[in-house]
């Protein structure tokens, strides 16, 4: 992979971002069409990494499935290969292999999958063995796991021979994740009953039904944060619809402290300027791909900031936790654990200025360089790794440029 340095530049006014469709609803929507009876062509596809992987894996009959570094994939794919295929394997990258994927493996082994881990207990690599008759129609998972093995478990229910009752027990990290996928099901024709964090599905068939995915607000808060940071009176970003089932959309609920408004024309946002109302304190329980960029956005503003709810992050393609930390002790700011919170700690505005270069490391994860990328309109960066973005956002640096920043490769 090859270097990349970014610098800012004349950003242009008025501009449109064309944001990429969403990795989140892709995947979803690619499984589930999988799963129905006829599938058809679901449109707007994200141009990310691990969404080519997905199709790719779902396109093809494979002995060995490779997930390499996308964890979203090998999660769904854990369940979809448990209950479709026998006698085939799923394999990831190393990192992938330091992933837990147990509590995913436990379910659906209760359900009667034969699943067999081929090195490390609760961890892949793994190997399917067949699912011959279900054992259990009932299973029940904390809430404070990854939302991707809950909606794992979801996605596949109503192709059990004897559908499933999902019980979820305690606060519920990432819920709009599953009630995204809950959305995505009943658009394919699923019917779900949800009481008290207990979700029915009795046995029924998907049926295809034309679906165009959503622009992703993941990749949105990137550019909340170049406009938060910048002068520009207004920047706009195609593809966002205000009544989203992303839960990543709460962005512009939480950019409003940071000055950014938003209001919408069709499916575009549109940023505007308002007072700051830096807030204290944040929790991102339901949003934690939000995390680092509103990390390094506090730190740039000088705004030290107290966070919550990141309990899955030091699970994600790295450490989140220790690569913020790192990072943004080079600029002089900081991250802190504090028993069950996360202090950003600011980086002195004189460290911020463009005689100085800043040499980042993205520790193999887009977010960790997408989320940095902002501090261009201040200073000048180098990240080592510039192909890391395409794991959801392969058009990034161009779009960067685009817009006006100086890029170089």
């Amino acid at each position: 992979m090859s270097e990349i340095i970014v610098s800012g530049g004349k950003l242009k006014n008025n501009y449109t971002i064309p944001l990429p469709g969403s990795k989140s609803e892709s995947n979803r929507a690619l499984i589930i069409n999988a799963l129905t009876e006829h599938p058809g062509e679901v449109k707007n596809l994200a141009i990310a990494r691990d969404t080519d992987i997905m199709q790719d894996l779902l396109n093809k009959d494979h002995q060995v499935y490779n997930a390499k570094d996308a964890g979203t994939v090998m999660r769904f794919m854990t369940a979809y290969l448990a209950i479709t295929k026998n006698n085939v394997s799923i394999i990831g990258t190393d990192r992938m292999k330091l992933r837990p994927i147990g509590v995913l493996v436990d379910g659906l082994r209760q359900l009667g999958v034969a699943i067999d881990y081929q090195e490390k207990p609760g961890y892949p690599p793994l190997r399917f063995n067949g699912f011959e008759k279900q054992l259990s129609v009932a299973l029940e998972v904390e809430g404070n796991i990854s939302s991707q093995y809950i909606s794992a478990l979801l996605m596949i229910a109503p192709r059990l021979p004897e559908g499933l009752i999902l019980k979820i027990s305690g606060e519920i990290v990432s819920r709009p994740y599953i009630d995204m996928t809950l959305s995505i099901m009943q658009h394919f024709g699923v019917r779900v009953d949800e009481s008290e964090q207990k979700f029915t599905i009795r046995p029924q068939q998907y049926h295809f039904k034309p679906f165009s995915v959503e622009a992703d607000w993941s990749g949105a808060s990137y550019w909340y944060s170049v406009f938060a940071l910048s002068t520009l009176d207004t920047l706009s970003i195609g593809g966002l619809k205000e009544r989203s089932s992303q839960g990543d959309s709460v962005l512009r609920e939480l950019m409003e402290g940071f000055g950014v408004a938003t209001t919408f024309k069709e499916d575009t946002a549109i940023l505007t300027k308002k007072d700051l109302d830096l807030p204290k304190q944040i929790d991102f329980i339901k949003c934690p791909d939000l995390a680092q960029t509103f990390a390094v956005l506090c730190a740039a503003l000088g705004h030290e900031c107290k966070f919550y709810g990141l309990q899955t992050l030091k699970i994600k393609e790295t450490d989140r936790v220790m690569a913020l930390g790192t990072e943004l002790a080079k600029l002089g700011g900081g991250f802190i654990e504090e028993g069950e919170s996360w202090v950003v700690k600011p980086i002195p505005q004189d460290n911020l200025t463009f005689d100085k270069e800043y040499e980042f490391l993205t520790y193999e994860d887009h977010r960790m360089a997408m989320a940095f990328a902002p501090l261009a309109i201040k200073t000048t960066l180098r990240f080592d790794k510039a192909e890391v973005v395409n794991k959801s956002y392969p058009t990034f640096w161009k779009d960067m440029a685009d817009i006006g920043f100086v890029v170089k490769s």
